[in-house]
């Protein structure tokens, strides 16, 4: 489900700022930079308040983020919703015990982290970054999640790109966005 098609007057000035690089970080990728939807207040309250207001009243108590940029988005909705913040880190992030999960990228692979006593079993639990793409990432949050008896809820990204058709890894997860890029 998209915002966007929901016809929130917010969403356009979202949409516009956030900017477009091509061939970054690598040859053919349109990489989509949300820097600058964070230099505009009222743009970056207006995305926070929009997944605050779809999720304030689902009973969430974990929103987990991952590295880098769901940690942007991730504590204010957490805290607007009442609920604690989970990182979820690259590899030899965080000191302890964690549960690992190895994901591939659009363009490679990668391995995000989770404290193992960071989530109880039950707890339920929202997903956020700014971007979903092919779906790997979101999907090891997933994994790293119910391996430590969490219930994952929704996914919530700024941005989709659905052509790279990334929902389809989320084992029918609802997937809350509030750009598409096309």
């Amino acid at each position: 489900m998209s915002a966007c098609k929901d016809q929130d007057p917010r969403i356009h000035a979202i949409q516009s700022r956030i900017r477009v690089v091509p061939n970054f970080p690598k040859p053919g990728i349109m990489f989509q930079d949300i820097t600058t939807l964070l230099l505009d207040p009222k743009a970056f309250k207006d995305t926070i308040d929009l997944f605050a207001e779809r999720y304030k009243d689902k009973s969430i108590s974990v929103v987990a983020g991952i590295e880098a940029r769901g940690f942007i988005f991730g504590p204010p909705i957490a805290l607007a919703i009442g609920a604690k913040f989970v990182p979820l880190r690259k590899p030899n992030k965080l000191p302890g015990k964690v549960f690992k999960q190895e994901y591939d990228l659009e363009y490679g692979s990668d391995c995000l982290e989770m404290h193992i006593e960071a989530v109880e079993a039950g707890e339920r639990a929202l997903v956020v970054d700014d971007l979903i793409a092919t779906g790997g990432t979101v999907s090891a949050a997933m994994n790293l999640l119910e391996r430590a008896g969490a219930e994952v809820v929704e996914c919530a990204c700024v941005i989709e790109i659905p052509e790279l058709k990334g929902k389809e890894k989320l084992n029918g997860k609802p997937l809350y966005v509030l750009v598409e890029y096309r």
